[in-house]
């Protein structure tokens, strides 16, 4: 890796030594996986297009997404690839949590990337079924749990952290698997079922990558994390550069995906997106805080639960439509709309997220 090259030659070259901090090589990473995305956007979409991997549109969905009809999806694909390069550059892979991080990231990619294969070169609508999807999900989950369960160099493996209270820390103990498993599905399929219309769901993911950045780095600092009365863990600093990776590639696919779309991420990007942010609270100790900074994503979710379960009990449906951003596009909402005021919802929760930081 580039990092651990140019940091070996500062005993020769004084200035080198900038590439042992984290906060530079985080700014680093942000740009790297930026210009990636930039440089490897263009060609992926032609050739998406070219192979005719475009979006298949619901019937039943608002009648201004018939339009988008025949846009490339599988865009997460360019998110992926510019997260690699850029912790492949800049990471350090003697830490043990980029190789977890990189394995959820790249894991639940692989699942999302068979559901969209089935469901755009096989035209099979409902793609990976259900059992399987969940299933290869629920695996991953489990075994990043497991690991993180057993590692000795976390001193807090089994704590739960309530945000707000300094004293407040359970010791879950073997919960704590599940709990992990839970959390790191349940935002990988609330990304993804977020992610509904043009620049929603990435969007949303830069705000809480960014409200992340500040989080996961107290954490891994040690007199930042005493002044500020939460738990330090060591090692975890480095997963601020893992963050900054993933803002450059979010804020790079949002000037494609932006309204109106060029390209949509499709499963391989939201459920990867989703299980690494879902990864990154379970690591950090920070899980009650992920549904904050998510709250959107979980709001999203909700919608469809009580949809659902409203429809099979009662034979009535809730909402319009759900997800809940349909509600608001078939009550007349313009879609730009529905974006941008989901965006400052998030942005609010993200700085609530902050103030988690000093309100203890």
């Amino acid at each position: 890796m580039l990092y651990e090259l140019l940091y070996s030659l500062q005993p020769y070259f004084f200035p080198f030594n900038v590439f042992r901090y984290i906060t530079f090589r985080t700014s680093l990473a942000a740009m790297t996986a930026l210009i990636v995305t930039f440089i490897i956007a263009p060609c992926i979409i032609r050739r998406l297009q070219r192979i005719s991997m475009t979006q298949q549109i619901r019937d039943d969905g608002p009648k201004t997404h018939y339009s988008k009809a025949g846009t490339p999806t599988m865009g997460g694909i360019i998110i992926i690839l510019s997260i690699t390069i850029a912790i492949l550059m800049w990471g350090n892979f003697k830490n043990v949590y980029i190789w977890i991080m990189m394995v959820s990231l790249l894991g639940f990619g692989f699942v999302g990337f068979l559901d969209d294969y089935l469901k755009v070169v096989k035209r099979n609508p409902k793609g990976l079924k259900p059992c399987y999807k969940f299933g290869f999900q629920l695996v991953l989950a489990f075994a990043i749990g497991i690991f993180l369960y057993a590692n000795p160099k976390d001193p807090y493996n089994t704590i739960l952290s309530i945000p707000f209270f300094k004293k407040w820390l359970f010791d879950i103990g073997y919960f704590y698997i599940p709990f992990s498993v839970f959390v790191i599905v349940g935002s990988s399929n609330a990304v993804n079922l977020t992610d509904g219309i043009d620049g929603l769901a990435i969007g949303l993911v830069a705000i809480a990558v960014f409200a992340n950045v500040a989080l996961v780095y107290v954490s891994g600092h040690a007199q930042f994390a005493r002044y500020l009365q939460v738990l330090y863990l060591p090692g975890i600093g480095e997963l601020t550069v893992f963050c900054g990776a993933m803002l450059g590639a979010s804020l790079g696919f949002l000037w494609y995906n932006s309204h109106p779309a060029e390209v949509f991420m499709g499963d391989v990007g939201s459920l990867s997106l989703g299980g690494a942010l879902g990864t990154l609270a379970v690591i950090t100790k920070h899980e009650i805080v992920l549904a904050v900074v998510g709250g959107i994503f979980v709001i999203e979710t909700i919608s469809v639960v009580l949809q659902v379960a409203s429809f099979k009990i009662t034979g009535r449906r809730i909402f319009k439509m759900a997800p809940i951003h349909h509600h608001f596009e078939l009550k007349g909402w313009p879609e730009p709309k529905v974006i941008v005021r989901f965006w400052i919802a998030g942005i609010i929760l993200a700085l609530f997220s902050l103030a988690t930081l000093k309100l203890r």
